[in-house]
């Protein structure tokens, strides 16, 4: 016998299966990048996408996917905020991978048979070193694949094989942008304003006390939020709703 669900029924179901569906996206995604990361014995991974376009002021790097855990939003600041002109330089010039050396102890990123076809980021600000792959699709689709470690030593098979890993990550990454949010999972006005004031730099207990809200009812704004834009954490969703239009 087949049962007819009823409307508010089907609506829910349907609801739940999209859900399901982009959890599924972007778990599948962070499962390849964790792959990618193992594969050199580096501890993290980031996706940075390039914003804006024109002048130079009007152009930045967010990070939109990420493995760093509780510190990951104070993470991905120190890094753009160090490296962020040098990035947006190199981009523009360039589609070699970019190395770094960390400021602490025994940190440092070396590749002894491709050095001449890297380029190596000036400074060292961060407790880390890396390697970041840049990403050039045109429009929104530009950006850096970047590995986090004490210690990354490459050779240029693995680096071209990365390379090309991570331009295949940042294609699937815009082509997951251009299906657009459902009517029925449009944001609310509250949820809009949650993340422009995350955006701008609000931590939950400020956005609290600015819109007269309990920080677990922001939090769950946030969340909500995050969710309908198919996205694994805050920075990422505040850096799709921005592309959508949602936020300046």
């Amino acid at each position: 016998m087949t049962h007819i669900l009823p409307p508010n029924t089907r609506a829910y179901e349907d609801g739940k299966a999209g859900r399901q569906v982009r959890v599924s996206r972007a778990s599948t995604l962070v499962a390849r990048l964790q792959a990618m990361q193992k594969q050199i014995n580096a501890k993290h991974f980031a996706v940075l996408r390039l914003n804006g376009s024109g002048l130079p002021a009007s152009r930045k790097l967010t990070c939109v996917l990420d493995n760093w855990g509780t510190g990951s939003e104070a993470t991905a600041h120190d890094l753009v905020s160090s490296y962020s002109d040098q990035m947006l330089a190199h981009l523009d010039a360039s589609l070699l991978p970019l190395l770094w050396n960390g400021s602490g102890e025994h940190q440092a990123a070396e590749t002894s048979d491709f050095a001449r076809f890297t380029h190596r980021l000036k400074g060292r600000f961060l407790p880390f070193s890396g390697i970041a792959f840049p990403v050039r699709l045109g429009a929104q689709g530009n950006g850096y694949v970047m590995f986090m470690g004490s210690y990354i030593d490459l050779s240029s098979a693995v680096i071209i094989d990365l390379h090309g890993r991570s331009c295949q990550i940042m294609i699937d990454i815009l082509g997951s942008d251009e299906r657009r949010v459902l009517p029925s999972e449009s944001l609310s006005d509250r949820e809009i304003a949650c993340l422009q004031m995350a955006g701008d730099g609000y931590i939950s207990e400020e956005i609290a006390e600015k819109m007269g809200l309990s920080v677990h009812t922001v939090n769950a704004y946030l969340g909500v939020a995050t969710t309908k834009l198919d996205s694994v954490n805050r920075i990422q969703a505040i850096a799709k709703a921005i592309r959508l239009g949602y936020i300046s």
